[in-house]
């Protein structure tokens, strides 16, 4: 794909510093920029780079003034950062806008496929399942009875749905995510064995969710695991069964979260967390890498570190106490011999 300076200037609103036929065709870091390429300037730090770069046109913001001479033709516009986001959206939309059905697939003579979707080979859909329009199923994905999926998701290669859970619109799952598995659900019998306990439920997630390869979120003893709107999941997570994930909440890599925890909305949670089952954690609360979490946290907006974890002040404030710990054991010993020696003095 080949965009002249022209029409990328027209697509971000700004002001074109430079020839207008200039022609790009890639994208690329400002210190890596090679003749025919787009880069961008957000960031004061990397300013050196802008003049000795090679790319043939760099987004700027409206206020930058250059010190030295640069290569590069200058679009500015008002924030050149979002500009450049803005155009990786674009590109991305490009680089995926596959449509049709490819051979070999399966598709249930009961489902529905809405208008503009695609189907990549050996991807399965199954009975009664109602997909929408403009989704984008990957090879290989399965998709099991009675699932529904809104319009302009997508579903990279090999990702499972199993049966009767509900995707939003413009949501996005990566291989090998696993929506629906079941719930870890065991109880002891009489024999001293491990009854798997049926999980009849289903996971539901809502608009504009993204969840990160290797992910898994199980389906719900009864009722529903629930992934609300606009929630991000990293790569390798664990989401147990009858959780829920409150809005915009964003999860680093290699956390779980264990069953029927209720997470609030507007949450920062940072990777490697574990946090148990059957507790609330308030809206806004920040999560520090690493973290157990083996209580509800009810304050809003409150910010946690350690395992199990505390209040970052408090958790900070000793974590300075215990690496001096050997430190203040010498002293402690001193001061005791110190004792000793003066009641002997004084004996």
């Amino acid at each position: 794909m080949e965009f002249t300076a022209k029409q990328i200037c027209e697509l971000l609103n700004g002001t074109l510093e430079g020839d207008p036929g200039i022609k790009v065709n890639q994208l690329s870091k400002i210190e890596e920029g090679v003749p025919g390429s787009l880069t961008f300037l957000a960031n004061p730090k990397y300013e050196s780079f802008l003049y000795t770069t090679k790319a043939s046109l760099a987004i700027v913001n409206q206020d930058f003034r250059p010190v030295q001479p640069v290569i590069p033709a200058l679009l500015r516009v008002p924030d050149a950062y979002q500009a450049f986001v803005k155009l990786l959206e674009i590109y991305n939309q490009l680089q995926r806008d596959k449509k049709g059905i490819e051979q070999p697939s399966f598709l249930a003579p009961t489902a529905s496929i809405g208008e503009g979707c695609y189907v990549g080979a050996f991807a399965y859909v199954g009975n009664n399942a109602r997909i929408g329009k403009n989704v984008k199923i990957y090879p290989q994905v399965y998709i099991g009875d009675n699932v529904v999926i809104g319009d302009n998701t997508t579903l990279f290669a090999g990702a499972r749905v199993y049966s009767d859970c509900v995707i939003g619109k413009d949501c996005t799952l990566h291989t090998g995510v696993v929506v629906g598995a079941d719930g870890f659900g065991f109880t002891p019998n009489r024999e001293n064995q491990y009854q798997k306990v049926a999980q009849i439920g289903n996971v539901i997630i809502e608009d504009h969710v993204e969840i990160g390869a290797n992910s898994t979120v199980d389906r719900a003893t009864l009722g529903s695991t629930i992934i609300r709107k606009g929630a991000k999941l990293d790569n390798l997570i664990q989401i147990a069964h009858n959780v829920e994930i409150g809005e915009n909440t964003v999860i680093a890599a290699q956390t779980g979260v264990a069953g029927s925890t209720k997470i609030g909305r507007d949450c920062m949670i940072g990777g490697q967390v574990g946090i148990v089952g059957h507790i609330t954690i308030a809206d806004q609360v920040k999560i520090a890498a690493q973290s157990g979490i083996g209580s509800s946290i009810v304050t809003p907006g409150e910010i946690v570190q350690g395992s199990p974890a505390f209040n970052i002040g408090d958790y900070k404030r000793t974590y300075v106490v215990f690496r001096k710990l050997p430190q203040l054991e010498r002293r402690i010993q001193e001061l005791e011999q110190m004792l000793v020696d003066l009641k002997q003095l004084m004996g």
